[in-house]
């Protein structure tokens, strides 16, 4: 067991007996990196601006798919950090496959048609031998031993940030043995989530998870949710009250880099097979056919890991050798990187079940000052941001001409170096704005 605490003179609390305690339940935090890890480092950074005193607790030995060890340095000194040894399932699938382990523990799942048998157990054993999921195994322990923390530090409120999942049994476990207040963050869906599906779930198991679903949200105090969408999902689960806070934006201090020479158009984050925007790919071969100076200057900068079903679309298309796939990078040269590029790509699923995803890299690219080019399914809850704040345009999947007239505008707009965006109304996706709604919700009765 660990446990890691300071104070900053700025502060003028004494954090002992001043501050509420809230205990925060998180399998992802630094060094792990991808977008996961970014919400609760950022709201932890800030809750001691407005009289709150978090205690972090996290897993000791995590296998996390991704690693951003500059992340570490942003951790808030004047959080309580508690970690606990985990053990997880995803150790022993390495030895079978440990790429194939990595990325489907990533959330990047092969399409049906091609997966290999592996893949396919894989995908079995998850949906079905790990409900909700892989990390429930720390479930038992966790509940025993903060228990005994909680009471000890004199703790009354506590927040469980999923997927995972697991950890909203954790919460559910404290909650029905003690006399505290629960909060469960969902940062996305349980079982409406996009790659739900692609488990292989049996009847059984499906009904499970929903069982688990329920009874999360019909026991907590209140849920937060990071879109519209979702909460009217809830609603329709549960009679528990449910707010909204989105992820946002944080001051980000990275190296400015001058903007591309190359009119690059930037897809930042993990690019899954389901999202696979054959439309843009369709829109770009034709303009590369149809005028030698876009084909010429055009360059798609690829930031994180892409699927190999990706990857064959964009050679379909004739577009591979105008790839730059840089890999993923730490979340410093990723946003150095995104600010230098000519126009930034955000590309949701075509399903109902993405209509509630905002995507975290969207509030980072509104603040970037470039162009956003959206491309999602009708009635996104992000569009609706993209149009408030005016810092791109949204398509949907049918939308092909207009898609293609848009890009060639932004080309012709990079050709006159007049490629501008001009976003509005951003304070608002603030972390520090946000953590404000947050600690306002905390320290209320609800």
């Amino acid at each position: 067991m660990k446990f890691g605490t300071s104070c900053n003179n700025k502060t003028n609390y004494n954090l002992e007996n001043s501050l509420k305690k809230v205990l925060i339940i998180s399998y992802y935090w630094p060094p792990a990196g991808g977008p996961g890890v970014q919400r609760w480092l950022k709201f932890v950074k800030y809750l001691p601006d407005f009289g709150i005193e978090p205690h972090v607790y996290i897993p000791e030995n995590p296998t996390y798919p991704l690693l951003d060890v500059n992340l570490v340095d942003q951790v808030n000194k004047d959080a309580i950090i508690i970690k606990r040894p985990i053990f997880e399932p995803y150790a022993l699938a390495a030895i079978f496959s440990k790429n194939k382990s990595k990325k489907i523990s990533s959330g990047i799942i092969p399409n049906a048609r091609k997966q290999s048998f592996v893949e396919k157990t894989m995908l079995w054993v998850r949906g079905n031998a790990f409900i909700p999921d892989a990390r429930v195994f720390w479930v038992k322990p966790s509940i025993k031993f903060l228990k005994k923390y909680i009471q000890e530090h004199q703790i009354d409120t506590i927040i469980t940030t999923g997927p995972p999942h697991s950890l909203h049994l954790i919460g559910l476990g404290l909650k029905k043995e003690l006399k505290i207040t629960w909060l469960a963050d969902f940062r996305d869906p349980w079982t409406t989530i996009g790659y739900h599906k692609q488990l292989k779930l049996s009847t059984s198991s499906a009904n499970i998870h929903k069982q688990l679903e329920k009874e999360v949200m019909n026991t907590c105090d209140r849920l937060i949710v990071t879109s519209p969408t979702t909460k009217k999902e809830f609603e329709a689960i549960t009679s528990k009250p449910i707010t909204v806070i989105t992820n946002g934006y944080d001051v980000e201090k990275v190296i400015k880099k001058p903007l591309d020479e190359a009119f690059t158009l930037a897809h930042i984050g993990s690019f899954l097979s389901a999202r696979n925007p054959r439309i843009l790919w369709k829109a770009l071969s034709e303009l590369m056919r149809e005028n030698h100076e876009f084909k010429k200057h055009f360059q798609l900068k690829l930031i994180g890991a892409v699927s190999v079903e990706v990857l064959q679309a964009i050679k379909e298309f004739k577009l591979d050798n105008y790839v730059n796939h840089l890999g993923y990078l730490p979340h410093n040269e990723a946003i150095s990187e995104q600010r230098s590029s000519q126009v930034l790509l955000l590309i949701e699923i075509d399903s109902d079940e993405t209509k509630c995803i905002i995507p975290g890299k969207l509030f980072e690219y509104m603040v970037s000052e470039r162009p956003i080019i959206a491309i999602g399914p009708e009635n996104a809850d992000f569009a609706q941001i993209i149009k408030d704040t005016n810092s791109g345009k949204f398509f949907k999947y049918d939308e092909l001409e207009a898609l293609k007239a848009h890009i060639f505008t932004c080309f012709e707009h990079y050709q006159q170096n007049n490629l501008k965006v001009y976003p509005v109304r951003l304070q608002q996706y603030s972390r520090k704005s946000l953590t404000e709604k947050l600690a306002k919700l905390l320290i209320s009765k609800f």
